[in-house]
């Protein structure tokens, strides 16, 4: 397959995934990395709580807080 016609596939909003080796794919600046954070009870129960309203796990809220907060300090 020609790239223009990959190209005009993709554009057209078609699944080109079958054409595609993911084998090596990686996300740039995506990385994880595992850390260790200490927090005190209160906030774990507050977090939890939290985490249970939106229904997504514990660690889902504190990714979204951190870069938030990280992305609004870039900003200024």
């Amino acid at each position: 397959m020609k790239a223009k016609d990959l190209d005009k596939m993709f554009d057209d909003g078609k699944d080109i995934t079958k054409y595609l080796d993911l084998t090596n794919a990686r996300r740039p600046e995506q990385e994880q990395k595992r850390v260790n954070v200490d927090f005190p009870v209160w906030m774990i129960h507050s977090l939890d709580k939290e985490a249970r309203r939106l229904g997504v796990p514990r660690q889902s809220i504190i990714k979204i807080w951190v870069a938030d907060r990280l992305e609004k300090a870039t900003i200024q």
